[in-house]
């Protein structure tokens, strides 16, 4: 495996495996990899000649009050990993590297940005396409791996891909998740063991939802009020949102159908934790 850390290097060898007429497959990253991301490497080690992987904690994606400082930073040990799992390149760039002084070009998907995660985190999505698109630029990858915990980010990043003409296939991997039902995610190691058992609210709300629509609920005021009063039945918790939604415009559904994204967040103590699923 190459590790590279400047945009030159990295453009370089990506655009020799393209001339070379190999699939470039990409997984985007802020590192303290779980199996989440690496069922994302797996999936491009499969379909792809040469898989690329980039660690970068973004900081345009943090607001003033969240976790950039104390996110959890294990760059040499996923280094490690990954070449032991056959990636042929890792990026992992400095912020001075993907952010020279006077930067100032930013990406926002305007409306989509502004629903789910991003009406509690303004300027989070606009970080997202931001670094996600200059990215692209550097890879230029065939196929770019994502996690469908990250449902709102998926929306927003399909329809920059869509409204900039970006030559990318955008590939969604299911959740990964643990024994008990806990969405995997990196902030999980922020909680403590009491927290992690009360997190498991999130994931049991999304099946109280799930069985009622397939008891033939399909209002979707109805199953977003039977989440929320499942996530208001752990104290510890305290909701961010509990959406039915249309999964690429993220607007309430009056309706849920096959398909029909049911997402949720919430605190638990000082760790806000998101999951979902597709009906």
């Amino acid at each position: 495996m190459r590790k590279l850390d400047t945009i030159a290097e990295m453009k370089s060898v990506c655009r020799g495996a393209t001339r070379e007429g190999k699939t470039l497959g990409f997984v985007p990253t802020m590192g303290a990899l779980h199996e989440g991301h690496l069922s994302l490497v797996r999936t491009s080690r499969v379909q792809c000649d040469v898989t690329a992987v980039s660690i970068f904690v973004n900081p345009l994606q943090f607001g003033p009050s969240e976790d950039l400082e104390k996110y959890p930073r294990t760059l040499q040990r996923d280094a490690a990993t990954l070449e032991e799992m056959g990636v042929d390149f890792l990026f992992a760039p400095s912020v001075a590297e993907m952010y020279p002084p006077g930067a100032q070009t930013h990406v926002d998907v305007s409306e989509l940005s502004g629903k789910l995660d991003g009406a509690s985190r303004p300027g989070h999505f606009r970080g997202v396409a931001t670094v996600v698109c200059k990215l692209f630029e550097i890879v230029r990858p065939h196929r770019a791996y994502f996690g469908q915990k990250d449902a709102a980010q998926v929306a927003v990043l399909r329809k920059m891909v869509r409204d900039l003409g970006i030559d990318v296939e955008m590939v969604v991997c299911p959740i990964v998740r643990e024994a008990d039902g806990l969405a995997m995610s990196s902030r999980n190691v922020y909680l403590s063991p009491a927290e992690r058992k009360q997190a498991l609210v999130l994931s049991r709300s999304l099946q109280q939802v799930k069985a009622a629509f397939k008891g033939g609920e399909s209002d979707g005021q109805r199953l977003a009020e039977i989440g929320k009063q499942t996530i208001a039945s752990e104290p510890a918790a305290k909701l961010d949102y509990f959406a039915v939604v249309d999964p690429h415009t993220l607007d309430p559904v009056d309706k849920a159908s096959r398909g029909t994204l049911v997402a949720v967040a919430a605190w638990i103590g000082t760790t806000r934790l998101i999951d979902n699923l597709l009906l």
